[in-house]
């Protein structure tokens, strides 16, 4: 069946001016598309030349297509018809906003895949566990039978692929705020695992960040359905307000309908009538966060895949790199990489994951959030903490803070980089002890993501002798 929604886009798009802004790894793709479209491009980017990846810019040389680089590129979008934002480019963004408003269509290859899909869309946000859920939802579909597409933050750009599409395969989306924040269309499924702070360094306030995560359900109906945390009292309010079919997930309620995990089983409940799913002592994620991811994950496909496949799926999964990753033992002690952890709220999940005492690294980017609440698990789960980048400070004046008038002394270390704090960490550690890399802060102060922050440590830990 041809997209008739693919062809209008297609049609619309030729010989108009079309602006990318970014030339990031979900934007590359469309450089393509829109040439052989017939599209008249220009490319945006606030970054200097010489810093762009060298393949895309040879590509937008052989077309032709004009780029504009440098910190001050922006002052230059004007008149244009159609404008592709990179998630980084929020949508207030001031030159965004007069384009806006001379006529200008803002969208993102994330808005536009969702626009002129032919099929199911299942997507997932929250603060933490977006990946992880994500990544189960796409290994249950397809232990089901379904031939299933991952993109978002996750798998490849997926707008450009739409046209091979079939009304019977499903996509999956990770999907963070800053792709959310203008949308007006939502999936058919919407999964938000969690909210806490983050992102408090680019959004405008804690409110912003809500209201975007909002948008995945918000352009919902009565034929669609959202799975919400009930145990997180900000994403439980929002049942009241989604227009759709409502799913709630718990560890800590047992509610009538939705899908439970306590006592170590993962339960579906209906009517108050509650049938096990599976044992958590099968399942090879380690921490009770993980055991809500899979809950949502479940509750997302409970229409789709049947709970035989969907346990079946789960008791396979191995995880996500760099999530509470095992690197390695040497000398009785254990190390895991859980370089996703880029907010207190996701350390503090890291450090509950286990109960040997932890020798814990942290530290790096300031994304201006509280570390006060990150004092408490730290002296309680772990033995010592080895700190390096901008929110080492901050997490040692939260320590000190949490210790006032005690007698407690928690001994602390300092760390000029990863390379430092893994030998520190190998210098410290007793048998029996954990060492867990789970920073608490973002990359950006030493590396280009979590991912290359998570290799690197991993290159430094299988490194040592």
């Amino acid at each position: 069946m041809e997209n008739l929604k693919l062809k209008a886009f297609e049609n619309n798009v030729r010989g108009k001016r079309v602006a990318i802004i970014g030339l990031g790894v979900s934007n590359i793709p469309l450089i393509d598309y829109l040439h052989d479209l017939g599209a008249n491009v220009e490319i945006f980017d606030q970054r200097d030349l010489e810093e762009l990846d060298k393949s895309a810019v040879e590509k937008i040389n052989k077309y032709n297509f004009k780029i504009t680089t440098g910190k001050s590129a922006l002052h230059f979008l004007r008149g244009f018809n159609i404008i592709f934002r990179s998630p980084s480019c929020l949508p207030t963004t001031l030159q965004l906003v007069s384009e806006q408003k001379r006529g200008a269509i803002i969208t993102s290859e994330i808005e536009m895949l969702m626009n002129t899909c032919p099929c199911k869309v299942i997507g997932v946000t929250g603060s933490d566990g977006k990946t992880t859920t994500t990544s189960l939802i796409y290994e249950i579909l397809k232990k089901g039978g379904y031939n299933c597409h991952l993109g978002g933050n996750i798998g490849i750009p997926l707008f450009t692929k739409v046209k091979d599409f079939k009304e019977d395969d499903i996509v999956v989306l990770e999907l963070s705020s800053f792709q959310l924040m203008d949308m007006e269309v939502s999936p058919n499924i919407s999964v938000i695992t969690n909210i806490s702070p983050n992102h408090l360094d680019k959004h405008k306030s804690y409110e912003e960040y809500i209201n975007a995560k909002k948008s995945i359900f918000e352009f919902q109906d009565q034929n669609d359905k959202v799975v919400l945390n009930y145990d997180n009292e900000i994403t439980k309010s929002m049942g009241k307000e989604a227009e759709s079919k409502v799913v709630f997930f718990s560890r800590k309620t047992k509610l009538e309908d939705g899908i439970i995990c306590q006592d170590g089983i993962i339960k579906e409940c209906k009517d108050g009538v509650c049938r096990h799913l599976l044992n958590t002592n099968d399942i090879h994620l380690r921490g009770e966060h993980n055991f809500e991811n899979i809950c949502a994950a479940i509750a997302a496909t409970a229409d789709l895949v049947s709970p035989e496949l969907q346990a079946e799926a789960i008791k396979e999964f191995k995880g996500v790199e760099h999530r509470l990753e095992f690197v390695r033992e040497l000398d009785g002690v254990k190390w895991y990489n859980d370089s996703i952890g880029t907010s207190p709220t996701r350390t503090i999940a890291g450090l509950n994951s286990f109960k040997e005492k932890i020798v814990l690294i942290a530290g790096g980017y300031d994304k201006n959030l509280d570390y006060t609440p990150l004092a408490k698990p730290i002296l309680e789960k772990a033995s010592k903490i080895i700190l390096m980048g901008k929110t080492g400070p901050k997490i040692a004046n939260a320590i000190l803070n949490e210790t006032k008038g005690t007698d407690i002394t928690f001994p602390m270390y300092e760390a000029k980089n990863l390379d430092q704090a893994v030998r520190r960490a190998r210098s410290i550690a007793k048998p029996g002890e954990i060492v867990l890399f789970s920073p608490a802060s973002a990359s950006f102060d030493m590396f280009k993501n979590f991912a290359e922050r998570g290799e690197k440590f991993k290159e430094c830990v299988n490194d040592l002798k």
